[in-house]
């Protein structure tokens, strides 16, 4: 009977940090380059009951059967598929687009440690810097920052920024063959397990285009399926919870009275 408990609470454990997940994600529908986050649930190993008493008299065997222990949200993990590009005729936006099996980034700079975002929406900072909308500083191909006299720039879709035709710096694009193993932070930034710097990446591999803005890869009418699903699996463990409570308070109030 308690083990009926542990087993619906998991579920609904479970199912209230998808439901979370979810929210996140959906709240997260206009920022650029979102990648949204996908859960995976595992079960519990399930336990092998066998009688004590002896065998089934119809099957001969002392085998009850399987018994499932719950499930458990094992980690969650960005799905890096590529956004749709917005047009935004802004000089200081730029969008990365994949040309292979490999997601590439924008590399930057926060607390003097290395980070990768796909948030193209940049700006200058007071002393001329090439920084994001949060302003972390962008560096180039070589892991310095790239310092601009204005706005007036052009990059190529090598990421060679120019001014007045002369060539300034070409942005660092980091490429990873592992993107799983990327760990994301707050602000639209991951980062490597021990903060060792992903490879440059192949001009071959990505694309940029100026005036323009990755979006999200959030499917909204897909993520609010998914939470309806979430909220009526939370419910269907909750009556199963509410279920055994009613079983125990009459197995104590009733079949364990002693009557006098």
């Amino acid at each position: 009977m308690l083990r009926g408990f542990y087993t619906a609470a998991s579920g609904m454990f479970a199912e209230q940090r998808r439901t979370e997940m979810l929210t996140n994600n959906l709240a997260n529908m206009n920022t650029p380059g979102y990648k949204e986050d996908q859960a995976a649930i595992r079960a519990f190993p399930e336990m092998l009951l066998q009688r004590i008493g002896g065998q089934n008299q119809f099957t001969g065997s002392r085998e009850v059967g399987s018994l499932n222990t719950g499930v458990y949200m094992q980690e969650i993990l960005p799905r890096f598929i590529q956004g749709d590009l917005r047009q935004t005729d802004r000089n200081m936006d730029l969008a990365l687009t994949d040309r292979s099996d490999q997601p590439v980034f924008f590399t930057v700079e926060n607390n003097d440690q290395i980070k990768y975002t796909r948030n193209g929406s940049f700006t200058l900072d007071s002393d001329g810097l090439l920084t994001t909308s949060e302003g972390f500083p962008v560096l180039d191909e070589a892991g310095n920052r790239i310092q601009l006299n204005s706005e007036e720039f052009t990059v190529s879709d090598r990421g060679i920024i120019l001014e007045n035709g002369n060539e300034v710096a070409r942005l660092g694009i980091a490429i990873t063959d592992n993107p799983e193993a990327l760990i994301k932070e707050g602000s639209g930034l991951f980062r490597t397990e021990n903060n060792e710097p992903l490879m440059n990446a192949n001009i071959d591999t990505y694309a940029i285009s100026q005036g323009f803005i990755e979006g999200a890869n959030v499917d909204p009418s897909k993520a609010m399926t998914e939470m309806l699903t979430a909220y009526r699996a939370f419910e269907a463990n909750q009556k199963v919870l509410q279920a055994y409570d009613k079983s125990m308070e009459k197995a104590v109030n009733e079949i364990g009275r002693v009557n006098g």
